[in-house]
């Protein structure tokens, strides 16, 4: 590539990044999924628009896959254990069975209604049947909803990829007389299932050991760092035929509840990131559908799409979260919840490369689907949280608290903002009771500061620093959470911030996360 070649693609590149982020405001001012813009603007860059050609579609798996491992770790990083902790059996089960169940049932309808044969209508249904990490991290946290239903589809989406590869993988490299049984698929799932998270869980542990006893030379190498970790993860299980897209979500989710410092920093530059991913992934998933063979495929996709929304993917709630007792309401939204977006069009790709045949006719109806139900799922998801009286009125923001090292005192410096609504407010300096020696010293208010005093009040919009000594930190942490959640009264009304009896090892404990209850 000569110099005026690279700065023409350095030019064109730019400037579909600033007009896909122009889209994402667009689609958050308007109330839609940000990613149907992305999509939009790939395809009016493409060959039928502005003229990119690009038609590549092993590129397209390879580069889409590991955008995908960029997004579950940014979704790992910025999920807490205690809101997932307690939801892994029935994500688990959602994430396998479910699918299982949600492929038999899309591959019947696509059977019967339009008459594709049982081999293409189960690729399809396989390919169909996973729910998308990236919209549901970029929708359901934009939502007043209970902690267990956002943190049950956030685990589900994060948990289903590996499965759903797996079935495509099998679908497009064998023939319907050549179908393995039952034993080695479940086998294959089961290794790559159990690989992929020890080597997540091993990874995160090893990057958050790492990171704690490390000193760098600059605070910008810490968020660097802690994804790079993820991406190794990704790798090293991808390298042994295990589940990369599990070993990411993991060792994210571990280096994300880690005692680490510059927390705040380092989700901030995970976001940037995902969001990168994403921007770049569906623009490039647009780029590469024809738009010229796009209208043929709307009525299969509007058939398999309806088949897939009002029946796959309720029954495969219901079955799956039937032992686990989930209030039918929550089973209703969850089952409305199951967002599909970039992995469904990535996994169309599959076939391609094998070169299956219909393969192209899959994704362009995988295309239209997603667009299609999208713009169904996706805005409505307020309006069925509120019907199924799912939303909270009271939901507020979470107070931010940012951990910066103090080598030379062997101390640690917080930040701690208080939103709107905290129940912080009002609370005296004194009422605080921080554990000793940790102290208040210095409030930012309204673009001043101020040294404060033991009888200095507390207010929503202040950022409080702090000193505190490494010993001192996370019962620090537990006190400020526990006033924030039930303010001066904590300790009178059982909020002592006490350490939470369950702790998962090599994580902090949920109250030492980087975002943290009200």
């Amino acid at each position: 590539m000569t110099l005026p070649e690279l700065y023409l693609t350095l030019l064109i590149g730019g400037t579909v990044l600033l007009a896909s982020i122009a889209a994402a405001r667009a689609a958050h001012r308007v109330g839609l999924p940000s990613l149907l813009l992305f999509l939009a603007v790939g395809v009016v860059a493409g060959e039928d628009g502005l003229g990119l050609d690009f038609d590549d579609a092993q590129l397209a798996q390879a580069l889409g896959t590991a955008a995908l491992a960029v997004i579950l770790v940014e979704g790992g990083l910025t999920t807490r254990w205690s809101d997932v902790r307690r939801l892994l059996a029935p994500a688990g089960v959602l994430a396998t069975a479910g699918v299982a169940v949600s492929v038999a049932v899309t591959a019947a309808g696509a059977h019967w209604l339009l008459g594709m044969d049982w081999h293409l209508a189960l690729l399809l249904g396989a390919i169909v049947s996973s729910t998308d990490a990236a919209a549901v991290f970029a929708v359901l946290r934009s939502l007043p909803l209970p902690q267990k239903v956002t943190g049950l589809v956030e685990a589900e989406s994060g948990f289903n990829d590996a499965p759903t590869i797996i079935l495509v993988l099998i679908f497009s490299t064998t023939t319907a007389g050549d179908l393995p049984g039952p034993g080695p698929v479940v086998g294959n799932l089961l290794y790559q299932l159990v690989a992929g998270g020890t080597l997540g869980v091993l990874t995160g542990r090893l990057g958050a050991a790492a990171l704690r006893h490390i000193a760098l030379p600059a605070t910008g190498l810490y968020p660097l760092a802690t994804v790079g970790f993820g991406i190794v993860a990704f790798a090293a299980a991808g390298a042994v035929n295990a589940s990369g897209i599990i070993a990411a979500y993991l060792s994210g989710l571990v280096l994300g509840n880690a005692e680490l410092p510059h927390r705040a920093a380092t989700r901030s530059f995970a976001e940037g990131a995902g969001w990168l991913a994403q921007i770049g992934l569906f623009v490039m998933l647009g780029l590469l559908v024809d738009p010229s063979e796009l209208p043929s495929a709307i009525l299969p996709a509007l058939v398999v799409g309806t088949v897939l929304l009002l029946a796959a993917r309720p029954v495969s709630v219901l079955l799956c979260l039937l032992p686990f007792r989930v209030p039918w309401r929550e089973q209703a939204f969850i089952s409305w919840a199951g967002l599909r977006g970039a992995v469904p069009i990535v996994l169309a790709t599959f076939p391609i490369v094998e070169g299956v045949t219909g393969a192209r006719d899959v994704l362009n109806i995988v295309f239209v689907l997603v667009v299609l139900f999208t713009l169904v799922q996706g805005p409505t998801l307020p309006a069925a949280a509120r019907r199924l009286r799912l939303t909270r009125s009271d939901a507020l923001r979470e107070i931010q608290v940012e951990t910066a090292p103090l080598d030379v005192l062997d101390a640690d410096l917080l930040t701690v903002a208080i939103p709107q609504g905290s129940r912080l407010h009002g609370v005296a300096v004194f009422e605080l009771r921080l554990p000793p020696p940790t102290v208040v010293t210095l409030i930012v208010r309204d673009g001043t500061t101020l040294v404060p005093d033991r009888d200095t009040v507390l207010r929503a919009g202040d950022e409080l620093l702090l000193i505190t000594t490494l010993h001192t930190r996370e019962a620090a942490e537990r006190r400020l959470r526990a006033i924030g959640r039930r303010g001066k009264l904590a300790r009178w009304l059982g909020e002592h911030g006490a350490p939470e009896p369950e702790k998962e090892p090599g994580t902090s404990p949920p109250g030492s996360t980087a975002r943290a209850p009200r």
